[in-house]
């Protein structure tokens, strides 16, 4: 690993970052910090785990099941914490089979070494894959009392507390189930939305036209429920019992064998801990000079969220310009009682930063992305 006295991407001088000092780290710098160790791992780090926003983290060589979720505080590690509680040890070298219902706590093949770059922060999400199989995965580190936050100065390794929700599902090292984020400074996203959509058209309807952007704290979105004229499925309701799904088939499944079709109406009663796949009325974009995420919906304005944070690239909806927004995929659960959702209620919102530099990569240009002009897409396992 690099030593406070080894070269640094970002070397500080004692002043205070100005505006444009401040941001989210592109492709380019995260290859650098892969060169200067980091984010190092033993068997090194493919280049493909790099993202225009971000960097893949993969799953180690075995899990440990635990009784209960947990963080590991000020003065203990992740390992010393886990002692109480562990049930048992489980190898994922050759895949093993993750429990619905179960928490598993997972070494990642990747460490971080933060010490000589006093600016850094890292913040953790699950991959778009993740969260659209209800698979809870966040990232924890020695002495945190916060899940998928890296403090400032960080030295040591990294765990994922995973806990799928609705299927089992069989996972084995180098999985990908997180990705990590690098921001130089202090976050100013709430001016960065507003800005950002000063700059140019962030949402449009169904038919691609730009709609004003309603900014409070972010970006917000509506849940669509009755779909455009002739559509026959506007959602999905994951079934409870359903056979194993290998991370690693890509368009192998049939969803029907996992999903129950959600039908347009105006309003859906979401049964309590159900598990939906919904879309987003508007359709949503992220200019190559900024990044995203979406952040839950707030509890307070009904009882149920939006169940997963997730990162947005630059070039999300965008491209080369050409795009006019994509939809967001809205992963909803419910709490203990069934509650009524409206079409058309607001139902998340989606926070900017802006970046250090754009990125050589973007989204769906040339990033190999997944989702990016996607209807209602299902995670990367179901066939289309």
């Amino acid at each position: 690993m690099t030593s406070p006295s080894g070269p640094r991407l970002f070397p500080e001088s004692g002043r205070e970052l100005r505006a444009h000092d401040r941001g989210v780290l592109p492709f380019e710098h995260l290859r650098e910090l892969v060169r200067e160790g980091v984010l190092a791992a033993e068997d090194g780090i493919d280049e493909a785990q790099l993202q225009p926003a971000s960097i893949d983290l993969r799953l180690g060589s075995y899990a440990l099941q635990v009784r209960a979720s947990f963080l590991p505080g000020r003065g203990t590690t992740v390992l010393e914490a886990v002692e109480d509680l562990l049930i048992q040890r489980i190898d994922l070298e050759g895949g093993a089979v993750l429990q619905k219902g179960a928490v598993y706590i997972i070494p990642l093949l990747e460490t971080l070494d933060l010490s000589a770059n006093p600016g850094l922060l890292a913040k953790a999400n699950p991959k778009s894959t993740t969260g659209r199989l209800d698979v809870f995965a966040r990232l924890i580190s020695d002495r945190a009392d916060q899940f998928d936050v890296i403090e400032r100065g960080y030295v040591g390794p990294l765990f994922a507390e995973v806990s799928p929700k609705t299927f089992n599902v069989r996972a084995k090292t180098g999985t990908r189930l997180n990705q990590l984020r690098f921001v130089r400074g202090r976050s100013v996203s709430s001016h960065a939305s507003r800005k950002a959509a000063e700059d140019e058209a962030l949402v449009f309807d169904e038919n691609g036209e730009p709609m004003k952007a309603t900014i409070d704290s972010g970006i917000w979105f509506s849940v669509d429920l009755s779909g455009r004229s002739g559509d026959a499925t506007i959602g999905w309701k994951a079934r409870t019992e359903t056979p194993v799904i290998d991370l690693d088939r890509i368009g192998y499944y049939d969803p029907g064998d996992f999903w129950e079709a959600v039908r347009p109406s105006r309003q859906l009663i979401l049964t309590p801990d159900a598990f939906y796949i919904l879309g987003s009325k508007e359709r949503v974009r992220v200019p190559p000079t900024y990044a995203a995420e979406m952040l839950p919906y707030d509890q307070a304005m009904g009882e149920f969220r939006v169940h997963y944070a997730g990162f947005f690239d630059p070039g999300f909806g965008y491209g080369t310009g050409e795009l006019q927004g994509t939809r967001a995929i809205l992963e909803v659960r419910s709490h203990e009682i069934p509650y009524a959702l409206k079409d058309g209620q607001r139902i998340g919102r989606l926070m900017y930063e802006r970046m250090l530099a754009v990125p050589e990569r973007l989204y769906g240009v040339n990033a190999g992305s997944s989702y990016q002009d996607q209807g209602l897409g299902l995670s990367k396992q179901f066939r289309r």
